[in-house]
């Protein structure tokens, strides 16, 4: 369901919808059309990148477009109205349209009554609408709105200050939780800060106004003698001088570090590992890429890997489950979706293959390339992220021996596998060159007993060094 509202039988508006389970915000990381084009109902007008992927949006009705509200790089709280539409154009009481103005809050239409309550997202519902309402604020003391502009003016290294909108309140300012965190996270003190928005709110666009002065007054040489004139970005995606940069944490790099933190602090890790002798795995890889059937389709060792898993799997079935800490429960889990990490532009993701257990070789691999094709496109769905039982981490192609991977969310176990290498082995009682691997497997041990882990690990092995087993043992 998308998310909009209609302000009079001519202009209808488009909100951000809430493109994943729970999602506050996103930022608009493309805009595909411009005020005075023409758009059909169903035709993509943005791409945004949430804490989980970015998402295409589609316009939910036709018409001329007639405001972009935000400009590419703003991040936007789930509910702003990002785009206004004409629907009905060649009327004569049509306003000229606007392009998208970054550096202050969006001049809100007056809506058409909506229903009370939750408001429609893409998944799911968002925020109830409070039934209390906040007083409009009073205009601050002109003192304030002075000693504001003269902060404004000092970092700016000017001689005179400029205007002041809105002066900061007195006591605590009024900003958004995610203001905050900017913020703080830029080191700025949003008492100093000069708001834009609506009854005294400080925004975001506030918040890197008042941060670029700093960057810049740090750059500029001490014995400078004019007065440097400061260019403020749009929406700077960077902070920092010419010894350090500070990069404002979001999207999917934000999503990362809450996931792999919960993670690791949440469910006792441990990690088995084992040496492993792949040299006929490496040759049935050669064979397959030569057979008719798997023709069309991507064949590497990592195919084969995950095979293998899903049959060790099989094998011991209590493996793949997860940790119900509300309900104290185990939930053991019928099916497989297998998730394989994936490094993209925009951080680690861990896209799954739905019910991996239940495909042909042939129908592993064709998943397998679809998954990693759409990944480096940053193509990659939420809802191909959510619901994930169990992950394989291929480090092996940065050319790593083997490591200690950390489980994703919700799941039990994440397998680890190293780099492929010619070694000397010892094989048939004789010392021969033999392609060698490592791998680790790391499990929840409240639910993944170390016996368990180990069959697992073992199971996987063995495969690999005999593939046959893939026939007997599945």
């Amino acid at each position: 369901m998308t998310t909009m509202t209609q302000t009079s039988a001519r202009f209808r508006e488009f909100k951000m919808p809430d493109v994943g389970e729970g999602l506050t915000e996103a930022e608009i990381l493309k805009w595909f059309v411009q005020p005075g084009d023409t758009v059909t109902d169903g035709q993509v007008v943005c791409e945004v990148e949430t804490a989980k992927a970015a998402v295409e949006l589609p316009i939910p009705f036709d018409g001329v477009v007639h405001e972009l509200r935000f400009a590419e790089g703003t991040t936007v709280d789930v509910g702003e109205v990002i785009i206004t539409v004409d629907v009905a154009p060649g009327s004569e009481d049509a306003p000229a349209p606007a392009a998208a103005t970054p550096a202050q809050e969006p001049v809100e239409a007056a809506p058409a009554e909506e229903p009370k309550g939750r408001t429609p997202v893409l998944v799911g519902y968002g925020v109830a609408e409070s039934s209390t309402k906040r007083r409009p604020r009073k205009g601050a003391a002109p003192e304030a709105a002075a000693v504001a502009a003269a902060v404004q003016a000092e970092l700016n290294g000017h001689g005179s200050a400029a205007p002041v909108v809105d002066a900061p309140p007195a006591g605590r300012p009024l900003a958004k939780p995610p203001v905050r965190k900017l913020a703080k996270d830029l080191g700025i003190d949003l008492a100093t800060v000069v708001p834009t928005g609506k009854d005294g709110i400080i925004t975001r666009e506030d918040v890197h106004a008042a941060a670029a002065p700093v960057a810049a007054a740090v750059a500029v040489a001490p014995e400078a003698a004019e007065p440097v004139a400061v260019s403020v970005p749009e929406t700077p995606a960077t902070v920092g001088s010419a010894r350090e940069t500070r990069i404002p944490v979001k999207g999917v790099r934000k999503a990362i570090a809450q996931a792999m933190v919960g993670s690791a602090f949440t469910a006792p890790h441990v990690t088995e590992f084992v040496t492993v002798d792949v040299t006929r795995t490496m040759k049935l890889v050669a064979e397959l890429k030569e057979d008719k059937e798997m023709a069309g389709v991507r064949v590497n060792p990592l195919l084969v890997i995950a095979k293998a898993l899903l049959v060790a799997i099989k094998r011991n079935p209590e493996v793949n489950a997860a940790w119900d800490e509300a309900n104290q429960e185990i939930v053991q889990k019928h099916y497989v979706n297998l998730g394989i990490a994936a490094a993209t532009p925009r951080g680690l993701i861990v896209p799954n293959i739905k019910d991996a257990h239940d495909k042909t070789l042939p129908q592993l691999a064709a998943a397998l390339g679809e998954l990693v094709a759409t990944a480096r496109d940053g193509k990659t769905s939420p809802a191909a992220m959510a619901g994930g039982t169990v992950t394989i981490t291929n480090v092996g192609v940065f050319g790593v021996d083997t490591g200690t991977p950390i489980l994703n969310p919700g799941e039990s176990a994440i397998l680890a596998v190293g780099a492929i290498k010619l070694q000397p082995w010892v094989h048939k009682g004789k010392v021969k060159p033999r392609q060698v691997t490592t791998l680790a497997l790391s499990f929840d041990h409240r639910l993944v007993d170390g016996e368990l882990g180990s069959k697992v690990l073992a199971d996987v092995a063995a495969i690999l060094e005999q593939p046959k087993r893939l026939i007997t043992w599945a």
